[in-house]
């Protein structure tokens, strides 16, 4: 019996029209497999299943999803990072602990903007999920260490806030009102982890991270059902030293408030990029 295999074009496009066409014969298909997306067992003769390709510079990766999860579809992954995926689909990679969580990583060209700023900025991003009109909604916070200036900026001060704005982020006044969406960007949940956060390019290039962890970032797996639901994410972002390192999801919150009341907080709502 063929498998229940679901080829979308842009993957059928990247791998080619003869091992599709084995894929769908089932020749080079899994009889079960770990969803990538929710990482339960699937079994593509018995169930719909997609497949999917993550892609880096070199090296490319195709794994299976159930169709009930997400769509058949290509997913771009650093190149450094695919073999984090390669290490996840085999199941050697160890397990990390659940956030509330918070890498540091420094960020693409030193800071948000069109160009680099004469100094290196490091960003910490927090996971957690915060509660907005009564709904559960997963959430990245995120915080530079220091302060962040423009290209050629003197006297010290700190250009985070308005760096996000002129991008698209838009000043958070109330934080029971959902972030404005913010066309281009988009947060790449690849395998079950947080990888980055991606920015549109110009002239028709493909999304760049604008933040990017040193290593696949372990969600919870309330934070990726309720970013499932939603499709969507809502990003926080404060200059240094308004929202601090918080261990716990309500004390984030709160700080998020403090941060709001104080005209220090910008955000954006983020579709997903990936599983």
């Amino acid at each position: 019996m063929a498998p229940l295999l679901d080829v979308s074009d842009e993957v059928r496009a990247e791998i080619g029209e003869e091992e599709t066409q084995r894929l769908l014969a089932g020749d080079n298909a899994p009889g079960t497999y770990d969803c990538t997306s929710c990482r339960t067992p699937g079994d593509t003769g018995q169930e719909r299943t997609s497949t999917v390709l993550f892609v880096g510079d070199e090296t490319a990766v195709l794994a299976f999803a159930h169709a009930a999860c997400i769509p058949s579809q290509v997913v771009p992954v650093a190149e450094e990072q695919l073999q984090g995926a390669v290490r996840s689909i085999s199941g050697d990679e160890e397990a990390a602990a659940p956030p509330p969580a918070r890498m540091p990583a420094p960020a693409a060209g030193a800071a948000p903007g069109p160009e680099p700023a004469p100094r290196q900025a490091v960003l910490g991003i927090t996971c957690g999920l915060i509660i907005v009109q009564e709904t559960l909604r997963p959430a990245l916070v995120i915080e530079p260490t220091g302060p962040v200036a423009r290209v050629g900026a003197t006297g010290g001060g700190d250009d985070f806030l308005p760096l996000l704005i002129e991008q698209g982020f838009m000043p958070q006044l109330d934080l029971e009102a959902p972030p404005s969406p913010l066309a281009g960007w988009s947060v790449l949940l690849a395998m079950g982890k947080l990888h980055a956060v991606l920015q549109p390019a110009t002239g028709g290039a493909p999304a760049s991270a604008w933040w990017q962890a040193h290593q696949p970032l372990q969600v919870s797996d309330g934070w990726r059902a309720a970013a499932g639901r939603s499709n969507s994410v809502y990003v926080y972002a404060g200059p240094a030293g308004s929202i601090g390192r918080q261990s716990r999801e309500d004390l984030m919150r709160d700080a998020l408030a403090k941060a709001c009341a104080r005209g220090q907080l910008v955000g954006a709502t983020m579709p997903l990029a990936g599983t």
